[in-house]
């Protein structure tokens, strides 16, 4: 039987080695970015040090912290190397680092444009691996009354149910509506259900007074606004 791989703790680097050490010393911004995942990973092994471990996942991905973002547990976890505790670790990491921007966000109470909407509903999009659909709930004067979750599915498409869409609005007194949901491929083009879903919801609003202002897809990157293409 092989004897099991003997873990290397930071503490037992040379000095100039040890990322906890030098982010105390130093601050947090002298540390490079495997330098700021090893400290969530903890140690190494025989073989490699935890930074070193760091530095052969962020270049597998291009040194793309974007792309670091989008991976799960699963995918963390066939880098030799790191365990479930360690992939959770890094995953807990990133999602405090979204939900920070998120906070931050909760200052933008008016909406007067498709950027505003990108802005504000970004941390709520940003690297999902599936689709999702949110109503922003307006007010008269367009400031923002609530942000609301409305369905979850896979990487090809959502269902988004007008009854609760609508349901949602009265509930709140919402005098306007903007649709927004993800399309996690990248592909800023709206669907044919796309577009026939947003039809359907401006018809309903009319009816019920309550103005369909804009359906926003998202991606990381961008986004494609219904109203700036005139679409509405």
């Amino acid at each position: 039987m092989e004897p099991y791989a003997e873990k290397i703790t930071i503490k037992a680097w040379a000095e100039e080695d040890r990322p906890r050490e030098k982010l105390l010393l130093q601050g947090r911004r002298a540390l490079s970015d495997a330098e700021l995942i090893a400290i969530l990973i903890g140690s190494g092994s025989r073989n490699e040090t935890a930074v070193e471990l760091s530095k052969r996942i962020l270049h597998s991905l291009g040194n793309d912290l974007d792309k670091l973002g989008r991976l799960s547990v699963k995918d963390l976890s066939k880098f030799k190397g790191i365990g479930e505790a360690k992939a959770i670790s890094i995953i807990a990491a990133l999602e405090l680092g979204r939900r920070r921007r998120e906070s931050e966000k909760e200052e933008v109470l008016k909406v007067s444009s498709s950027k505003d909407t990108f802005e504000l509903m970004r941390p709520h999009f940003e690297d999902l691996d599936h689709e999702e659909f949110w109503v922003i709930l307006m007010s008269r004067s367009n400031r923002v009354i609530g942000k609301h979750f409305i369905s979850k599915g896979g990487l090809a498409g959502t269902i988004a149910d007008p009854k609760i869409i609508f349901k949602t609005a009265l509930e709140n007194q919402a005098s306007s509506i903007i649709l927004t949901h993800n399309h996690p491929s990248g592909n800023l083009k709206p669907s044919q259900a796309d577009i026939g879903l947003t039809h359907k919801l401006c018809t309903a609003g009319n009816m019920l007074d309550i103005t369909v202002l804009d359906h926003v897809i998202m991606t990381n990157s961008g986004y494609f606004s219904f109203a700036d293409e005139g679409l509405m």
